[in-house]
């Protein structure tokens, strides 16, 4: 198995070190800077193609990577956004089957994430076939001592490709960004006293830049939709900055954060284990909290009480 990964000015994805991991630290790493994207694989990585190809084109990348990957039977993706644009293009370019939003790649069975995250569909996996890797459920042990086995390759020229032609690039809508892929997050749990704390969460999130995250019981409560549900029955994610509001830190939602290089938790059990994790962590009520950052800010309108 062979990993493909798209890189931005030397940027991994979300999910790029995990299919690697998946296919044995075998990679062909694709986009601008790509030699450095290779060093943030240190100990992932047996096997290196390097292929400068400047800014992301999917259309033109897919014929010639027809041509470089002709060997490699199977080709993972992380489903990452370019992951997922790329994947169906190469797969019809190889002419062979997509197996979308894995959980599991592997040469004999597949196992595909299926109706909203809710079922895991297990597939005999075919002889040749482009899947994509669902981020942040796999993890990755950096074991490898040696050095890669490192090689420069040339996209073949593609003949009639047909790309979009980007007109103008925006900066991500925090509010609506998968969480997945969230550098930042502010979430809420049970210790928040209505859905309205949530306009709140995600007006203090517009302000950082944020997306807004909840616990499964916010989300079983109808407060806000599942897909913000962060935990081993949500979301995986792994952001920079993590700030808990009223939530305990129950292991099913723990287990979920990745490792967030700063956690703020604020909560009145000094004990709970989210205070245990955190870098700061505020004994406080959560509501009281999130009304005085919110009027503390000035510009925004607090949304209860």
């Amino acid at each position: 198995m062979l990993a493909l990964v798209v890189v931005r000015d030397g940027s991994l994805p979300a999910g790029g070190d995990e299919v690697v991991a998946e296919c044995g630290g075998r990679v062909l790493l694709i986009g601008s800077g790509t030699a450095a994207a290779l060093d943030d694989l240190r100990g992932a990585v047996t096997d290196a193609r390097l292929v400068e190809a400047g800014a992301f084109r999917p259309g033109a990348w897919s014929a010639g990577l027809a041509v470089l990957l002709a060997d490699d039977p199977v080709v993972v993706l992380p489903h990452s956004a370019d992951g997922r644009d790329l994947a169906p293009r190469l797969a019809h370019a190889l002419d062979r089957p997509l197996l979308a939003h894995a959980m599991v790649v592997g040469t004999t069975t597949v196992e595909l994430i299926r109706a909203g995250g809710t079922e895991l569909h297990s597939v005999v996996a075919p002889a040749a076939f482009v899947a994509t890797l669902h981020p942040g459920l796999r993890g990755v042990e950096r074991t490898v001592t040696t050095e890669p086995n490192v090689r420069e390759q040339v996209l073949p020229a593609a003949i009639d490709a047909i790309d979009a032609e980007v007109v103008a690039t925006f900066a991500a809508d925090a509010a609506t960004l998968d969480l997945a892929e969230a550098p930042r997050i502010v979430a809420g749990g049970a210790g928040l006293d209505s859905a309205d704390r949530f306009e709140q969460l995600a007006a203090l999130g517009a302000v950082l830049g944020a997306s807004v995250g909840a616990t499964r019981v916010v989300t079983d409560r109808g407060w806000v939709g599942h897909d913000r549900q962060i935990g081993t029955t949500g979301v995986v994610v792994d952001p920079q900055l993590y700030l808990a509001f009223g939530i305990s830190g129950a292991v099913q939602h723990t287990s979920g954060l990745g490792a967030p290089a700063h956690v703020i938790s604020v909560n009145t059990d000094a004990h709970c284990p989210m205070m245990q994790l955190a870098d700061l962590a505020i004994v406080a009520d959560a509501n009281a909290t999130l009304d005085a950052l919110l009027a503390r800010l000035g510009t925004l309108e607090v949304a209860h009480g």
